[in-house]
């Protein structure tokens, strides 16, 4: 029997949408994209629409969207798509609450439709070989350094600086996904020092510690005002050996050594795992690393830091 064919639209037309998500549903043979829906963009090829209302109210044959805007006007929309009985794929992070996520995720069961959080860091080509090497092994301790330039990233964008908008978490929380996921004990925050641009609701950088079973230590270093290279790494000590997670997860080396590497394919991973979830009839929604991120803001001692300015956002 030929697989189901799903008719997908995408709620935000940005950048992440262009480059990620519209390329990764046209490849995929089990989507067809459909419409899309933006205030501002218009995408080639499909109806477009003002509002997800507006989508919703046509005759258009949607079975599923892909909501692809900022955090905080997120819930309300996947609310929308959940009670109009439509499958919904939610951008990272699924939300700026664990509380709404955790609503989103009843709604969902209500409903008997699928919802799916992604993390796309998750599908980094050598995250699950990290995750099978470390399986056996007692891990010692782990750090993190996940510096980028957020100018460079998010030129302009004002909602990452509001409440919500989880600043240097947008990127740092992708981190604590590939951790969450690879770890094969619990952890836990112990501290955190949060530093804030004189001009921001959210930090521009963080310096975590986390503590787990058997005295295993975890540091993270998150920074969004990284120049020249921008780095993504790693780094896991065991009784067995260190691994290190390169460029995101792209490469994992085994004390120094190259043991596993692979073409980057996170969107089109995350489609074929929107697709099984389709057919089964099931949802997948981690809110682990939000958890993380949401004991930060609880823990973390906050630092003044100089004002951030950008003057394509108004910073």
């Amino acid at each position: 029997m030929a697989a189901k064919l799903y008719n997908i639209a995408i709620v935000g037309v940005g950048e992440i949408a262009r480059n990620q998500h519209i390329p990764a549903i046209l490849k995929n043979g089990d989507f067809k994209f459909c419409a899309a829906v933006s205030r501002h963009q218009k995408a080639d090829g499909v109806p477009n629409f003002i509002s997800l209302s507006d989508m919703l109210e046509s005759d258009t044959n949607v079975d599923a969207v892909s909501l692809c805007v900022p955090p905080q006007v997120r819930f309300d929309m996947a609310c929308e798509a959940l009670l109009a009985k439509k499958h919904v794929l939610l951008e990272k992070p699924p939300g700026i609450s664990v509380v709404e996520v955790e609503r989103l995720i009843d709604l969902a069961n209500r409903q008997g439709v699928s919802l799916f959080a992604t993390w796309h860091s998750r599908y980094a080509p050598a995250v699950e070989t990290a995750k099978q090497w470390l399986s056996d092994k007692r891990i010692k301790s782990v750090k993190i350094i996940w510096k980028e330039d957020v100018k460079h990233w998010h030129p302009g964008q004002k909602w990452i600086w509001q409440a919500g908008g989880m600043g240097v978490f947008d990127p740092g929380i992708n981190a604590l996904s590939i951790l969450t996921y690879i770890m094969n004990v619990p952890f836990h925050l112990q501290k955190a020092e949060l530093k804030f641009p004189q001009n921001c609701e959210t930090p521009i950088a963080a310096d975590m510690a986390f503590t787990g079973e058997n005295r295993l230590e975890i540091e993270a270093e998150f920074d969004w005002r990284q120049e020249g290279a921008q780095q993504w790494d790693i780094y896991v000590q065991t009784d067995a050996g260190n691994i290190h997670l390169v460029e995101g997860g792209s490469q994992m080396l085994i004390d120094g050594a190259l043991h596993f590497e692979a073409p980057e394919a996170e969107y089109p991973n995350i489609y074929a795992r929107f697709s099984d979830l389709l057919n089964s009839n099931q949802s997948d929604v981690d809110i682990m690393p939000l958890k993380h991120v949401a004991d930060a803001f609880m823990l973390g001692k906050r630092t003044i830091v100089e004002q951030f300015h950008d003057d394509r956002s108004g910073h």
